[in-house]
């Protein structure tokens, strides 16, 4: 999570959504920069309403826009599937290594997920308890370059965005019915990305 006092933003961290390459670019402008623990770098929309925005905002005094950055939903599992089967964690109970990317999504969308699949949805991360959005501008991360112009005129600065944290490639291949029922059952999170516009 980012702070930039002057120009009233706070800029969330989505996991797995390009926030640590705007991190790097970021962080010698930014008036607070919170990297760990990973709970508090990734806070999500509500906590930050109802925990750090009351110190942040003087209580209402000063009011600060929240910006998030959201991923086409089967390519963000995509990445966290990649990104848990790297060799560092292999062997933990939140590695995929040896699993298919299906038995990782059906892990997902079991209730409880197993660890490995434990990784939250961006519908949740940026909205209420309700399902509303409570990110002021939202983003996505295959048009990044709408994000990284609205933060270089709002602070006033030109920004060069490097590449970060990127998961290693690997087979993302599913099965259509499985497709399916992850389209029907996360159809939140493939509303809110679809509600931003593009393909």
């Amino acid at each position: 999570m980012l702070v930039f006092w002057k120009a009233r933003l706070v800029v969330l961290s989505v996991p797995k959504t390009g926030t640590t390459a705007l991190e790097e670019a970021l962080a010698p402008h930014a008036d607070a920069l919170i990297r760990n623990p990973p709970e508090k770098k990734h806070v999500t929309a509500r906590r930050y309403r109802n925990q750090l925005a009351p110190f942040f905002e003087n209580r209402g005094g000063r009011k600060m826009e929240t910006v998030a950055v959201i991923r086409e939903p089967l390519d963000w599992l995509g990445s966290w599937y990649r990104h848990r089967a790297r060799a560092q964690i292999a062997g933990s109970a939140a590695s995929t290594a040896g699993l298919s990317f299906e038995r990782f999504v059906e892990g997902w969308l079991s209730d409880p997920e197993p660890e490995f699949a434990r990784v939250g949805r961006q519908s949740r991360f940026v909205s209420d308890d309700r399902g509303e959005v409570m990110v002021d501008h939202l983003f996505r991360y295959e048009a990044m370059e709408e994000a990284v112009s609205f933060l270089a005129e709002r602070l006033d600065r030109e920004i060069d965005l490097p590449r970060r944290n990127v998961s290693p490639r690997g087979a993302l291949a599913l099965d259509p019915v499985l497709e399916a029922r992850l389209r029907r059952e996360a159809a939140a999170d493939f509303d809110l990305w679809a509600s931003l516009g593009g393909a």
